[in-house]
Protein backbone atom coordinates (compact mmCIF):
# COMPACT_ATOMS: atom_id res chain seq x y z
CA UNK A 1 0.00 0.00 0.00
CA UNK A 2 1.12 3.38 -0.92
CA UNK A 3 0.42 7.58 0.17
CA UNK A 4 -0.02 10.09 -2.14
CA UNK A 5 0.77 13.59 -1.15
CA UNK A 6 -1.19 16.67 -2.15
CA UNK A 7 0.61 19.87 -1.45
CA UNK A 8 -0.09 23.71 -2.65
CA UNK A 9 2.90 25.65 -2.42
CA UNK A 10 3.30 29.39 -2.37
CA UNK A 11 5.06 31.45 -5.35
CA UNK A 12 8.82 30.46 -3.92
CA UNK A 13 7.90 26.83 -3.87
CA UNK A 14 7.42 26.15 0.00
CA UNK A 15 4.48 24.03 0.98
CA UNK A 16 1.27 25.66 2.05
CA UNK A 17 -0.76 22.69 3.13
CA UNK A 18 -0.74 18.40 2.47
CA UNK A 19 -3.12 15.88 2.21
CA UNK A 20 -2.49 12.28 2.47
CA UNK A 21 -4.90 9.98 1.10
CA UNK A 22 -4.42 6.19 -0.52
CA UNK A 23 -1.73 5.67 -3.60
CA UNK A 24 -4.51 5.12 -5.71
CA UNK A 25 -6.68 7.69 -4.91
CA UNK A 26 -7.84 10.13 -7.33
CA UNK A 27 -6.48 13.79 -7.15
CA UNK A 28 -9.59 15.74 -8.33
CA UNK A 29 -11.64 15.58 -4.87
CA UNK A 30 -8.63 16.72 -2.60
CA UNK A 31 -8.84 20.22 -4.76
CA UNK A 32 -11.24 21.77 -2.37
CA UNK A 33 -9.45 21.25 0.53
CA UNK A 34 -5.81 22.19 -1.42
CA UNK A 35 -7.88 24.98 -2.16
CA UNK A 36 -9.78 26.43 0.97
CA UNK A 37 -8.75 30.00 2.13
CA UNK A 38 -5.57 30.07 -0.83
CA UNK A 39 -5.01 34.06 -2.22
CA UNK A 40 -3.57 33.59 -5.38
CA UNK A 41 -3.79 35.05 -8.61
CA UNK A 42 -3.20 31.83 -10.59
CA UNK A 43 -3.18 28.11 -9.63
CA UNK A 44 -0.97 25.82 -11.43
CA UNK A 45 -1.98 22.22 -11.33
CA UNK A 46 -1.67 19.12 -13.43
CA UNK A 47 -4.52 17.35 -15.46
CA UNK A 48 -5.68 15.47 -12.50
CA UNK A 49 -7.41 18.61 -11.23
CA UNK A 50 -8.66 19.23 -14.73
CA UNK A 51 -12.68 19.51 -13.37
CA UNK A 52 -15.35 22.30 -14.20
CA UNK A 53 -16.24 21.97 -10.43
CA UNK A 54 -12.07 23.24 -9.54
CA UNK A 55 -12.01 25.93 -12.07
CA UNK A 56 -15.38 27.55 -11.25
CA UNK A 57 -13.47 27.29 -7.80
CA UNK A 58 -11.02 28.42 -8.28
CA UNK A 59 -12.61 31.81 -10.54
CA UNK A 60 -14.50 32.39 -7.28
CA UNK A 61 -11.56 33.09 -5.29
CA UNK A 62 -10.36 35.55 -8.32
CA UNK A 63 -7.59 34.04 -9.48
CA UNK A 64 -7.12 32.18 -13.15
CA UNK A 65 -6.86 28.54 -13.57
CA UNK A 66 -3.63 27.41 -15.45
CA UNK A 67 -4.61 23.45 -15.78
CA UNK A 68 -4.37 21.70 -19.23
CA UNK A 69 -7.38 20.04 -20.06
CA UNK A 70 -7.64 16.41 -19.86
CA UNK A 71 -7.28 14.22 -23.12
CA UNK A 72 -10.63 12.84 -22.90
CA UNK A 73 -12.30 16.26 -22.30
CA UNK A 74 -15.07 17.03 -24.82
CA UNK A 75 -14.58 20.60 -25.33
CA UNK A 76 -10.80 21.86 -24.60
CA UNK A 77 -10.32 24.73 -22.67
CA UNK A 78 -7.33 27.12 -23.90
CA UNK A 79 -4.83 27.59 -20.86
CA UNK A 80 -1.97 29.69 -20.30
CA UNK A 81 0.94 27.33 -21.99
CA UNK A 82 3.81 30.07 -21.13
CA UNK A 83 2.39 30.19 -17.39
CA UNK A 84 2.56 26.49 -16.95
CA UNK A 85 5.91 25.85 -17.70
CA UNK A 86 6.25 26.82 -13.84
CA UNK A 87 4.27 24.31 -12.24
CA UNK A 88 7.71 22.46 -12.05
CA UNK A 89 7.98 24.90 -8.89
CA UNK A 90 5.62 21.99 -7.19
CA UNK A 91 8.14 19.20 -8.52
CA UNK A 92 10.99 21.01 -6.58
CA UNK A 93 9.27 21.14 -4.06
CA UNK A 94 8.25 17.24 -3.96
CA UNK A 95 12.07 16.54 -4.85
CA UNK A 96 12.72 18.38 -1.71
CA UNK A 97 10.80 16.80 0.47
CA UNK A 98 11.74 13.54 -0.40
CA UNK A 99 15.74 13.90 0.60
CA UNK A 100 14.44 13.86 3.63
CA UNK A 101 14.86 9.89 3.65
CA UNK A 102 11.69 9.19 6.28
CA UNK A 103 9.74 10.79 4.16
CA UNK A 104 10.53 9.32 0.78
CA UNK A 105 10.60 5.69 2.29
CA UNK A 106 7.48 6.06 4.33
CA UNK A 107 8.56 3.66 7.51
CA UNK A 108 5.41 4.87 9.64
CA UNK A 109 2.77 2.62 10.31
CA UNK A 110 0.29 5.61 11.04
CA UNK A 111 -0.41 8.46 8.68
CA UNK A 112 -0.27 10.86 11.75
CA UNK A 113 2.99 10.12 12.00
CA UNK A 114 4.02 10.28 8.67
CA UNK A 115 2.45 13.58 8.48
CA UNK A 116 3.56 14.65 11.35
CA UNK A 117 7.38 14.31 9.68
CA UNK A 118 6.17 15.84 6.67
CA UNK A 119 5.45 18.99 8.60
CA UNK A 120 8.85 19.05 10.34
CA UNK A 121 10.58 18.49 6.94
CA UNK A 122 8.25 21.63 5.56
CA UNK A 123 9.30 24.12 8.39
CA UNK A 124 12.75 23.06 7.15
CA UNK A 125 11.83 24.51 3.96
CA UNK A 126 10.58 27.89 5.38
CA UNK A 127 13.67 28.23 6.90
Amino acid sequence: MSTKIHMSVDSLGRPVRFILTAGQANDAPQAERLLEGVQATFVIADRGYDSQKIIEQIEETGARAVIPPRANRRVKRPYDKELYKKRNLIERSFNKLKRFRRIATRYDRKAVYYKSFLYLAASLMWV
